[in-house]
């Protein structure tokens, strides 16, 4: 689907390759000339396997890995009520049971990614307006097999500058996951986490356009990464030439729009133009199509993962997407690089609660549960009509994509 060519850097370091081979071969073939001269003229026969041998006919070397992307963790109080272990107010969490149904899709991915939409700025548990939510969640997230986190929404700053370290002192320590979004010092915020899996290096850039109208301190605006175009292209220029994948995390567009607005297309194409492979896009919590922009995947809105949002809409702030992908890296002998992206498609999700959907906010008993392990209405009712409906959002933009079927009936 998509295809980008690179040529592999260290050009200089070749041509010494090639300069020593060229003289080692001219030596070794004067030597053995000379030596086979010597034998013919003692009368020892010379034959073609002396002389002449086939050159090793050398293959490309052909490298691959597979993705997923999936929407907001949006923590709403009852959620952190429903996993709190002994009580609303022990202040103790494990959010294991939320992710039942989906762990088994999530550890078959080399790389997956969630945006945490909700920050673990420390203190006391809340919700909204001003989240902070459990690190717990984060560790059920982690060891469902999630390595990849955008940290950069318009709630980071929810907490202040201390509710902004706390999140990030969670990730600072996790060995094998790449985040990015939020920092502690504009030396951390220009270290770009690379990741690599089967010889395919990788990042991701974060950025929101948005704090909610939080001001971020002043000369502190490494505390969260607000959207910028020219410190957007300094971060790709930085960092494009040191990975075969570079992924871009947007927090952008309006909140319940089922469509991607003239900015989200306007930056989508900028970041496209600036050589970025995949973008992903959150907060509008519905879904948005997916489509492509010449060979960069675009999402523009890949909905909630898991929320206590309610309300009209035919349930759209409680579908969103698994999305995913396969990349493939191709090294040809003479040293060129191209990346493929393709089989992209997805596993479409539903946030399962107890309660009204439509009429109330209190909930509970939230679970994320993918339409592919759905078998009647008793997880969501018309869900036939449903899972046509979004399929037909995410296409609508004209890319056909691989969408996880429902099961048989």
């Amino acid at each position: 689907m998509a295809r980008r060519k690179r040529k592999l850097k260290k050009k200089f370091l070749a041509s010494i390759i090639v300069f020593l081979v060229v003289v080692v071969g001219g030596i070794t073939f004067s030597y053995g000339y000379i030596f086979n001269n010597k034998e013919n003229n003692e009368g020892t026969p010379n034959t073609n396997e002396n002389i002449n041998k086939k050159d090793e006919v050398k293959e490309d070397e052909v490298y691959k890995i597979s993705m997923l992307a999936t929407g907001d963790a949006l923590i709403h109080n009852a959620i952190f009520w429903e996993y709190s272990v002994g009580g609303r107010n022990s202040g103790v969490y494990n959010f294991d049971g939320a992710l039942d149904y989906v762990r088994d899709i999530v550890s078959n991915y080399d790389v997956a990614y969630y945006n945490q939409e909700t920050p673990f700025a420390g203190g006391q548990a809340d919700g909204y307006p001003t989240f902070s939510t459990p690190s717990e969640f984060g560790d059920a997230m982690l060891k469902a097999g999630f390595n990849m986190v955008s940290l950069a929404t318009n709630h980071t700053m929810d907490k202040g500058e201390n509710g902004v370290l706390n999140f990030y002192n969670y990730f600072k320590d996790k060995d094998g996951v790449v985040y990015n979004g939020i920092a502690d010092s504009e030396e951390s915020r220009n270290n770009f986490i690379i990741g690599e899996k089967n010889n395919i290096t990788y990042t991701m850039l974060s950025y929101t356009t948005s704090t909610n109208g939080i001001p971020v301190p002043s000369g502190k605006d490494y505390l969260v990464n607000v959207y910028d175009a020219e410190q957007v292209k300094q971060d790709i220029e930085a960092v494009r030439d040191k990975v075969d994948i570079l992924i871009v995390a947007m927090h952008w567009g309006v909140e319940y729009a089922s469509e991607p607005n003239s900015s989200q297309i306007e930056i989508a194409n900028y970041l496209a133009d600036l050589g970025v492979d995949i973008i992903i896009g959150c907060h509008p919590h519905v879904l948005q199509p997916i489509t492509m922009i010449d060979d960069t995947v675009v999402m523009y809105s890949l909905g909630n993962f898991i929320s206590n949002q309610y309300g009209t809409g035919d349930y759209n702030k409680l579908v969103g997407l698994m999305a995913t992908l396969d990349i493939t890296k191709t090294v040809t002998p003479e040293g060129e690089v191209s990346i493929d992206i393709d089989n992209l498609g997805g596993e479409l999700i539903f946030t399962k609660y107890n309660g009204d959907p439509i009429a109330t906010a209190n909930h509970d008993g939230h679970v994320v549960i993918p339409f592919s392990k759905m078998t009647d209405d008793s997880y969501l009712k018309d869900y036939v009509r449903i899972y046509e409906k979004y399929t037909n959002i995410l296409e609508s933009m004209g890319t056909d994509l691989n969408i996880v079927p429902l099961p048989a009936t």
